[in-house]
């Protein structure tokens, strides 16, 4: 057998010689490295090629609604995520919620799954309306006078809810403070496209789009409030990092986001109107409320932390190499 310039010989076990390219060496090498070390998937698979490890299990939504997600990333789930659990040694989810969800769900030895939360960057943090004004009025903003909800445009983020309830407001506050809708496109929302664009017809919604990471922090620091409607989610933090910010919450009252927002949350039944549209109203004029609201959120926010995070992470890593 002649090898090719760019291939090498390799003799097997039984005398066999095959050829062999130099990509194979670097599967080979990579192969031997995930064998000998911690493999960490932090977006709920491991490579193909490790024979154990950890993962991260943000949520199973795909699994409890199924029919909010696109077909491309549930077929994605089927095809890997079995497989993926089945090699770990170790889960790690952001929430307890999650994590006692996982256990029940699946029928996870609760010894292997740690609940790890999240931490907030210290960019999210309260400034004052002057140091607001020059990036919001890029967007047509004035601080303190607008209400956000940072969320894809998909279903199971409620906006749809969000925006009708938002409708319903006296004109007179819907004109001082208008909403806001920062995110990705999202899908199934072809009717909730055709509220926005009515809505902004109408004057008292602002449809931004996607937001680049480095301007969230002024945007939700400049808002009188902000909205997570969203009915599943595995941890929830646009509302925590709101409430960072020195921005009161509003968030609907299921899976996590009691667990994450604690007392500092005012929550609502995003398919209950009257008294989701009653909530907004109190968010945005009660003052002894919001001022509340703000002392909390911002005492509630320093309990999460990415030391934290990477600390308990690591435990885990020593955990499975012992």
């Amino acid at each position: 057998m002649v090898a090719r310039p760019d291939h090498f010989l390799v003799e097997g076990e039984n005398g066999s010689v095959r050829r062999r390219s130099p990509r194979w060496f670097r599967r080979l090498r990579t192969r031997r490295a995930l064998r000998s070390s911690v493999v960490h998937g932090p977006n709920y698979f491991l490579p193909a090629h490790a024979d154990t490890g950890v993962i991260t299990v943000h949520d199973l939504s795909v699994f409890r609604h199924p029919e909010m997600h696109p077909r491309a990333r549930i077929e994605a789930f089927e095809r890997l995520f079995q497989s993926s659990l089945s090699r770990a040694s170790h889960v790690i989810t952001d929430t307890e919620t999650v994590r006692r969800e996982l256990i029940d769900t699946l029928s996870l030895s609760p010894k292997i799954v740690s609940a790890i939360p999240l931490g907030v960057e210290p960019s999210y943090r309260a400034r004052a309306a002057d140091e607001l004004a020059p990036q919001l009025r890029k967007w047509g903003l004035e601080p303190g006078r607008y209400g956000i909800s940072v969320a894809a445009l998909e279903p199971r983020k409620k906006t749809a809810e969000l925006v009708l309830a938002w409708s319903r407001l006296p004109h007179d506050v819907r004109d001082r403070f208008p909403l806001v809708l920062a995110g990705a496109p999202g899908w199934s929302n072809e009717s909730l496209h055709e509220k926005i664009a009515a809505a902004q017809s109408e004057g008292w919604l602002k449809h931004l789009g996607y937001v680049p990471e480095e301007a969230l922090p002024q945007l939700y620091s400049g808002a009188r409030l902000f909205i997570y409607p969203s009915i599943y989610e595995g941890f929830g933090l646009p509302p925590l990092e709101a409430m960072a910010s020195g921005t009161p919450v509003i968030v609907a009252n299921r899976s996590c986001l009691p667990e994450v927002c604690g007392d500092a949350g005012f929550y609502v039944d995003p398919d209950d109107l009257d008294g989701f549209t009653n909530a907004i109203h109190k968010g945005l004029l009660d003052e002894e409320w919001h001022s509340g609201a703000v002392r909390r959120g911002l005492r509630r926010a320093q309990l999460y932390r990415w030391d934290r995070c990477v600390k308990e992470t690591v435990t885990v890593y020593k955990q499975v190499l012992s």
